[in-house]
């Protein structure tokens, strides 16, 4: 498909393979702050790169959350098994409506994770951290998948158990996630992927409309009893939303800042000491190597201009917010650097900004301050099993996820002395 944004014949390809997100970032934001970006499979989308364009954007009336809107829709170009269409199109849920829908479906969300109650899950998350690190192999000297054995549990078992999700079902829907967010997802295999996660999810709220729970799902279902019109599809949805959202950015989360100090000792250091606080690492994290690397998507209603470029009516905006985050307009020269003493608190917007900002975003913080700190006062000598440089991102455009985050857990045997 070749059809250029606002007549911009030459777009910024993002790589299916994500081999070079730095790279791929660096050129993202200089080409900004409105730069003509083409998705996999040639879809052609506007990307926001600098912080305040994006700030502005985000609350921008004109750009909405509704697919009837994108021209390249309604012309029939983007078609049904493209890798991309379960986040471009995913259904109807507080992350496809706007206004008044859009309060009336994240209402119900916001009320279940609002500060208060997030730290009501503290001691749960703690006891879930724990017993995830008593499973790790204190006495080994082989490289552990730290990612695969405790940063993606974590979450996963939070949100699963916030959303009433059977710990069955979650070995299943880790592979259908995978290929919900893979641009090398067979064309074949999307539409089925979409079918079978949704089926699972209308599955859950089934039964328990037949047999009640107080969770999250079940709260959304007497919702829907008591009044405020929820339909099943858009429960269903909303389910499948929380499921995704709720451990992605978490796993990201922990993984990159695991990854950034072990390959930073000085700074490393610092936290540990107590000198730098775990919860500034963490937002250096989120800024530096947010979770997110792009959002989709946005849809222009009208003339939107951003400079000296303009979305068209019709065309469409993603928020790539990996180049915001190295925006040195407002991070200043050293914004491509990792850097904890940065001055000042470290104002980032990886969790979105406006309406649509992320309503799981206390929580994930709270659990990667959790689980950070519990980590290395387990395992003091903590380190990377493979160059910095090895480690190597997954084919997914939207998420900065690695493959795995392969470490040493206990310090290196001492070699016996020769004659002893």
């Amino acid at each position: 498909m070749k059809c250029p944004v606002s007549g911009h014949a030459d777009p910024i390809r993002l790589d299916p393979l994500v081999g070079d997100l730095a790279g791929e970032t660096a050129a993202l934001g200089a080409a900004g702050p409105l730069a003509a970006v083409e998705l996999p499979g040639g879809v052609p989308v506007w990307a926001v790169t600098h912080y305040a364009e994006a700030r502005s954007l985000l609350t921008d009336p004109r750009l909405v959350k509704d697919i009837e809107v994108w021209g390249a829709w309604q012309r029939g170009e983007i078609a049904p098994d493209w890798p991309l269409i379960g986040l471009a199109n995913p259904g109807r849920s507080m992350l496809t409506v706007d206004g008044e829908e859009h309060r009336r479906l994240r209402s119900l969300v916001a009320q279940a994770l609002t500060p208060r109650r997030v730290e009501q899950l503290r001691e749960r998350i703690t006891e879930l951290t724990e017993n995830l690190l008593d499973k790790l192999p204190r006495d080994s000297f082989d490289p552990v998948d730290l990612k695969a054995e405790f940063a993606y549990p974590l979450p996963v078992y939070v949100v699963s158990e916030l959303m009433g999700v059977e710990r069955e079902q979650l070995p299943r829907l880790q592979v259908l996630f995978e290929k919900f967010f893979s641009t090398q997802t067979p064309p074949a295999e999307v539409v089925a992927t979409l079918t079978e996660l949704n089926g699972l999810m209308a599955k859950t709220v089934a039964e328990k409309k037949e047999a009640p729970t107080d969770d999250l799902t079940g709260a959304l279902i007497q919702a829907s009893e008591d009044g405020d019109r929820l339909t099943d599809e858009e429960i269903v949805n909303t389910l499948q939303l929380a499921m995704v959202a709720g451990h992605e950015t978490t796993v990201s989360l922990i993984v990159n800042a695991v990854a950034a100090l072990l390959a930073r000792p000085e700074q490393l250091r610092l936290v540990l000491s107590g000198e730098v606080g775990w919860d500034v690492a963490v937002e250096e994290t989120l800024r530096w190597a947010t979770p997110t690397s792009h959002v989709l998507i946005r849809f222009a209603t009208e003339d939107v201009p951003v400079g000296d470029k303009v979305i068209a009516k019709g065309e469409a905006l993603i928020v790539s917010y990996a180049a915001i985050g190295w925006d040195e307009r407002q991070y200043g020269p050293t914004a491509a650097e990792f850097d904890i003493t940065r001055p000042g608190p470290i104002r980032h917007i990886s969790f979105g900004h406006g309406p649509h900002v992320c309503p799981g975003a206390a929580l994930s913080r709270l659990e990667a301050t959790i689980a950070l700190p519990a980590l290395f006062a387990r395992f003091p000598d903590l380190r990377l099993a493979v160059e910095p440089s090895e480690l190597r991102n997954k084919p997914v455009v939207t998420q900065n996820d690695m493959y795995e985050l392969p470490v040493y857990l206990n310090p290196a045997p001492v070699a016996a002395s020769a004659g002893a």
